[in-house]
């Protein structure tokens, strides 16, 4: 019953249910049985649920999806995956398998536990067959679950489970459409999905990279992550307790020059952190992060192809790169704080810097003030990496900042050769002598 009509939740349940081609399973731990609910709530289940299975119990768990995984993971996910289908095919495939499109839905999830203390997420992921006897494809999602409650995260989790179910079967004719089905009436303000991985001829002409760059551009995630040199993975499994270092640029020119450039800022700015830490402590991670948002107020949203050209003349550095929804420092922190306690810092080129400074933040009742104090109320420090003159002048040139000077060593200027006229230079100042600014030294000034 493919229909670009929107229907809600229980609808769509019982259009499953009364598909007589439709016949599946459903395995759920550590939200209830929520997706599982609806189905047999709606009416009609009998057509649908095959069985429905929740192994809370540990040793239960281990039994049926074998031992040594975490328990909420992609590993511990796909494993109940292969369980589930292949016992659904022991047991139905010869009786009704030639009229029939089998599908397993599973989940494990972390949903907020009595004291508040965990960070909620989840696993969800289905198999499934777009016609009988057909191959099986896979869809595997990460979900970040925001509602307050435990109840309302059980909630949230029923919905999106029962929409992943109805637009794998209805509405896979394009991604736009799969996601706006996906995510009807649950996602931004309930769930996050920043991963998606898929598998099959269903998404043969699916993109991996513009799938997760489309999460962060149709607003599905706060954040994406991308590596040259591993598998894509959560946000949270690569910032999961580091000390980080976050290079944020729009990083327009996408040359081999300048893409050596961007490592050298990088680089500078993990040894600073490695060397505020000392020897002694876990190794900084250095990523890139970009935004899907719009450069400046005036500019239109980057469309998905030019986010994927700067991303992966970013990987092709063998660097990890983040993809922000927002493009202010301040919501970047917040993010990574999710994952770390560990010092969060920004390396930046003095362009930025004049930049961040310059924005007026009109969209903050607070303002610039606002601004700097989400920023490094954080456990945050910004590392600023000098440039040359002749650099500066050019990447500032369509601001026409007023009040700013700067004087130079060697052709080169540091952050504590910029003057910044009153009384925003009164700031400047305060944040220079109180380390929240920190000057990168180099050979070449001094």
């Amino acid at each position: 019953m493919a229909t670009a009509e929107k229907i809600d939740t229980h609808h769509k349940a019982l259009n499953l249910n009364l598909d007589p081609t439709i016949f599946g399973s459903f395995a759920e731990i550590g939200a209830g049985q929520e997706v599982a609910r609806w189905f047999l709530v709606v009416g009609g289940a009998s057509g649908t649920v095959a069985k429905t299975i929740s192994a809370y119990d540990k040793e239960v768990s281990d039994h049926l999806y074998g031992s040594g995984s975490r328990y909420v993971s992609r590993q511990r996910l796909e494993a109940m995956l292969e369980n589930e289908w292949g016992q659904l095919l022991e047991q139905l495939e010869r009786a009704r398998g030639s009229q029939t499109r089998f599908f397993s839905f599973v989940d494990t999830v972390s949903a907020r536990n009595y004291a508040g203390t965990n960070e909620p997420h989840g696993w969800i992921g289905l198999r499934f067959q777009p016609e009988p006897g057909g191959a099986p494809n896979d869809i595997l999602l990460h979900v970040n679950l925001r509602d307050p409650s435990n109840v309302l995260q059980q909630e949230a989790i029923g919905i999106l489970g029962v929409n992943l179910i109805y637009a794998a079967f209805y509405q896979l004719a394009t991604m736009e459409s799969f996601f706006a089905n996906l995510s009807q009436n649950v996602v931004r303000e309930r769930i996050e999905i920043d991963f998606v991985d898929f598998g099959g001829p269903a998404f043969a002409s699916w993109d991996r990279r513009a799938l997760l760059a489309y999460l962060v551009h149709a607003g599905l995630a706060e954040a994406v992550h991308f590596s040259s040199t591993s598998v894509p993975t959560p946000p949270s499994e690569v910032l999961y307790k580091r000390a980080v270092v976050l290079a944020p640029g729009y990083f327009g020119h996408v040359d081999p020059g300048h893409g050596q450039i961007h490592v050298q800022l990088l680089t500078a700015g993990v040894r600073e952190l490695r060397q505020e830490l000392g020897e002694s402590s876990a190794a900084p991670i250095g990523i890139f992060s970009l935004s899907a948002a719009p450069r400046g107020s005036e500019d239109a949203t980057p469309e998905i192809p030019d986010l994927l050209r700067r991303i992966e003349a970013l990987l092709a550095q063998g660097v990890h790169v983040l993809l922000f929804r927002e493009r202010e420092l301040y919501a970047m922190t917040a993010l990574v704080n999710r994952y770390t306690n560990a010092p969060v810092r920004f390396v930046v080129g003095l362009s930025l810097l004049v930049r961040a400074l310059q924005d007026p933040y009109s969209h903050l009742e607070g303002r610039r003030l606002e601004a700097l104090s989400r920023l490094f109320a954080q456990n945050v420090r910004i590392y600023a990496h000098p440039m040359t003159s002749a650099d500066l002048q050019e990447a500032i040139k369509d601001l026409s900042p007023t009040g700013l000077e700067w004087s130079e060593t060697n052709g080169w200027v540091s952050a504590k050769q910029l003057r910044v006229a009153a009384p925003l230079g009164h700031l400047y100042e305060y944040l220079l002598a109180s380390n929240f600014l920190v000057p990168i030294h180099t050979s070449v000034t001094g």
